[in-house]
């Protein structure tokens, strides 16, 4: 529940203000086609901001996969997690790894970058956008996430480290964290579990961007339709 919930909020934010930055930022440049620094810094304004409203869910959400159910402790649910959290350890437990999670902002940085870009590129030997298939959208966004992923992995290492139970106890702050993993493990620390998150992740960041480039082209034709309909109506 934690996970749907945060991703839903995440995406529908993100892409509101993606969405909105990209529009203001091509209204700016005079309709000009926007460069990689223009995507970079709308999808990193957006991470920014969505980073913030939703680090509480994830911090819980972390906790609850960290543990077992019958462990004494554990949260039972969103609502029990957000009460032992505010008991003890104030609103700061709530932004626990929020640091970590600005840097990871770059993760969507890059990705949507590299989604804008690979479908400017594919729209062009397509013949325009509208001619891109429900194929060549999974496509650019599964070569657009490993690409991303693959270059900003180590900041969620460090995230889920501080938003575990007991992170007080073993690291003071992100710094620590960074200095220890590479103390004792090395590199290869800071992208254990790589394969398996993009395995994980995949197929989620797929259908997501499958289903909002559909919606984006249809609902206004929809809406179109709905209007059309009305004012036969009214005539």
């Amino acid at each position: 529940m934690p996970n749907m919930i945060g991703n839903s909020i995440s995406w529908a934010l993100y892409f509101l203000w993606y969405g909105k930055l990209k529009a203001a930022l091509q209204t700016y440049r005079g309709d000009a086609y926007l460069t990689s620094l223009d995507y970079f810094l709308a999808s990193g304004t957006s991470g920014v901001l969505t980073a913030i409203l939703t680090n509480p869910v994830w911090v819980i959400k972390t906790r609850m996969l960290s543990t077992g159910r019958n462990v004494p402790g554990a949260y039972t649910s969103i609502a029990h997690g957000s009460r032992m959290i505010w008991q003890s350890e104030g609103l700061k437990g709530f932004y626990r790894g929020l640091l970590p999670s600005l840097f990871g902002v770059s993760h969507g940085a890059v990705q949507f970058m590299a989604y804008e870009q690979l479908k400017n590129h594919w729209s062009t030997s397509r013949g325009g956008k509208s001619n891109l298939t429900n194929l060549d959208y999974l496509q650019l966004s599964a070569a657009s996430k490993i690409f991303a992923g693959s270059i900003t992995y180590p900041y969620q290492v460090v995230r889920a480290r501080l938003q575990t139970y007991d992170a007080n106890k073993h690291y003071q702050n992100a710094r620590d964290v960074v200095k220890q993993v590479w103390r004792n493990e090395g590199v290869r620390g800071f992208y254990k579990g790589l394969g398996p998150n993009i395995v994980r992740v995949l197929p989620s960041t797929c259908v997501t961007f499958l289903v909002y480039e559909n919606t984006k082209f249809y609902l206004p034709h929809m809406y179109d339709m709905a209007t059309t309909t009305e004012d036969l109506a009214s005539s």
